[in-house]
Parts: structure tokens; C-alpha cells; sequence
């Protein structure tokens, strides 16, 4: 009788978890440039696992240029997992977000969200800084975007190959959901110019 009621709490959770990892998976992402005022001419497209690259090997992210002091806003809405310092990153801010992506953002001049905080896309986050390895040098967001389910499609033989899987692309992350934009508000003007206005 024990051993049958502990299958079925086993059960129950195992199904919570996976109705959990489905729900995040399915939940819609549209990603916004999380430094205030940047364009994508403000990063260098192709810097993203280029290698060689300092102490990890290779550039897991993308590097926004900005003045220190730029708002760094949420490029989605999450859940922050971890703002606080850490010596390669500097201050830095890790935002859980739809599709058990998290977007992490380095080199921080001053943080503005806590542990376990929810923040919605836009919401300030810190400031653009140098901090942590990037000391000394231009400031700059390094932005990254890591998922917790591996898509194994992206596995290479090549050496950080295996961290592939992890690590998405945040430029063409970026680029996507911005022709996506551009395209949703193109059309949406041209709605609004074939619809007769009309007098009182």
C-alpha cells in the first residue's frame, strides 16, 4: 500500500515537470535589443564563437558598444535567476525566460533587479559598463542567450563543439524577431491607410 502511494507522488510530480518544461517551451518569444537606443550596427555580427577568444576559448554572445550609463533592458520578459558579481562577467544579470532560455547580460555598470525578481521585456536591468574582464576596455553589453534544453542539431565535432547546443546565436536571434517587427508594423500601416476615415 506505501510503495503504491510513493508511485503515485513520484507520478504526480514527474507529470508537474513535464507540463512545466512544455508550458516554458510553448510560451511565445519576442526579443527586443536590450540596450536603450542601440541598432544592430552597434555589434559586430560575427563575433559570436569567434575564437580565439580570451579564457573561454571562444565569444559565447555578442558585445553591444554603448556610452556607460545606457539603460540595459530586458530583451524578454523572465524571471532573474542570478544579479550579483562574478570575476569574468563583472556585474552581471541571468533572466530566465520563455523557451528555458537564459539571457545573460555582463559587464554591468550598476544592477537594478534582485534575485527571484520578475521582469517584464523593457524593464531596466543596469547600466553599460566595464566590469569583470572587461575592465579597462570600451563598455559594452555582452549579451547571451543559453538554452537549458539542448538542441543537439547544433553539435559540432570541433573543439567547444559540445557547447554549441547551448549557446544560441543572439545576433541572429535579434535579426529575426526584428525583420519580424519591421514586417508586423509595415503591414499594420499599410491596415490603417486602406481603412476609410470617416467624418462625424
Amino acid at each position: 500500500m506505501k510503495h503504491t502511494k510513493t508511485k503515485t507522488v513520484v507520478g504526480a510530480i514527474l507529470a508537474l515537470l513535464l507540463l512545466l518544461l512544455a508550458a516554458g517551451i510553448c510560451l511565445p518569444e519576442r526579443l527586443i535589443i536590450p540596450v536603450k537606443g542601440a541598432t544592430k550596427s552597434d555589434w559586430n555580427a560575427k563575433s559570436f564563437w569567434f575564437s580565439p577568444w580570451g579564457k573561454s576559448g571562444v565569444h559565447k554572445g555578442i558585445d553591444i558598444f554603448a556610452q556607460e550609463g545606457v539603460p540595459v533592458i530586458a530583451a524578454s520578459s523572465g524571471l532573474v535567476v542570478q544579479a550579483g558579481f562574478t570575476p569574468g562577467g563583472g556585474n552581471v544579470v541571468s533572466v530566465l525566460g520563455p523557451k528555458w532560455r537564459v539571457h545573460y547580460y555582463a559587464h554591468l555598470k550598476s544592477i537594478n533587479v534582485t534575485n527571484g525578481e520578475f521582469v517584464s521585456q523593457g524593464s531596466k536591468l543596469g547600466t553599460v559598463g566595464s566590469t569583470g574582464n572587461a575592465a579597462g576596455k570600451q563598455p559594452h553589453l555582452h549579451y547571451a542567450i543559453i538554452t537549458q534544453i539542448p538542441y543537439v542539431w547544433l553539435f559540432q565535432t570541433e573543439k567547444y563543439g559540445f557547447d554549441r547546443m547551448f549557446f544560441l546565436n543572439p545576433h541572429e536571434l535579434l535579426r529575426r524577431y526584428s525583420m519580424r517587427n519591421e514586417l508586423y508594423s509595415l503591414l499594420h500601416s499599410k491596415l490603417n491607410a486602406q481603412i476609410p476615415k470617416t467624418t462625424q
